[in-house]
């Protein structure tokens, strides 16, 4: 599997504040299946501490460490970018905080708070400067949770979807915008074990689970498409859903 967003790296930002602390969320990761963190740290202002000239140094670094220690997981670089912090960076330092420094793809945080009429203008303004965006963790805005519809619009105009994975269960934003065919990658969102751990294994098979007529898309979701994202190429055809299947009523006597 292919965790895509992550805060891995240790001391920059709201990840892990220790190299130890570091490795021990790639021993969990590895250990449920893991073979590949993107590391995201949070490009915007309050994390001064990341830099995109040196993200690939610093994934290159902890890979060396996690291979010392045995662990069959690499670390490639990236980033998990704000929206006005990518408005005031060139092209150039752009490029070198996309997904394992493809120079195609960004991966976006979605704001928190509720969106103005000109969010969806800002995203496809920074995909006009030649990048493919992937938004993370829509499913969280208040917004998106009144108007899902909204993203369905940024889908249709080329804008992929990052979903975390342990908020697809039950009925939730997430759940609606995967079963809208709105959702393009599963990922842990890991920052320590106490909060959001690297736990994709174990949430993709709660996920498989509760949604068995999906399960082929739900493992495509952390395996091809997310590969296809970092090699800069297109997804591909999304895998079909079995037909659900239906409930039998209870004969009255």
């Amino acid at each position: 599997m292919i965790d895509l967003h992550t805060h891995v790296l240790p001391g920059l930002d709201d990840g892990p504040g220790t190299l130890a602390a570091s490795v021990a969320l790639a021993e969990v990761a590895a250990h449920g299946g893991t073979r590949t963190m993107v590391a995201t740290p949070h490009l915007r202002a309050d994390h001064p501490a990341v830099r995109p000239a040196e993200l690939a140094d610093r994934a290159a670094d902890l890979t060396a460490q996690l291979a010392a220690r045995g662990l069959p997981l690499e670390v490639v670089p990236g980033a998990e970018v704000d929206l006005r912090a990518a408005a005031a960076l060139p092209v150039a330092e752009l490029a070198l905080a996309t997904l394992a420094g493809n120079g195609h793809d960004l991966l976006v945080e979605t704001p928190y708070g509720p969106l103005g009429d000109d969010f969806e203008a800002e995203v496809l303004a920074l995909a006009g400067r030649g990048f493919r965006i992937t938004l993370a963790h829509p499913e969280r805005n208040p917004t998106i949770a009144e108007h899902a519809e909204r993203i369905g619009a940024l889908v249709e105009r080329g804008v992929l979807v990052q979903l975390t994975a342990r908020s697809v269960t039950g009925r939730s934003t997430a759940r609606a915008l995967l079963e809208r065919g709105w959702a393009h990658v599963l990922a842990s969102d890991a920052h320590a074990l106490d909060h959001r751990p690297p736990d994709l294994g174990v949430r993709l098979r709660q996920a498989i689970e509760a949604l068995p007529h999906m399960a082929e898309e739900l493992e495509w979701m952390v395996t091809r498409a997310p590969r296809a994202i970092l090699d800069g190429r297109p997804l591909g055809e999304r895998p079909a859903r079995r037909e659900r299947p239906r409930r039998r009523r209870l004969r009255r006597r």
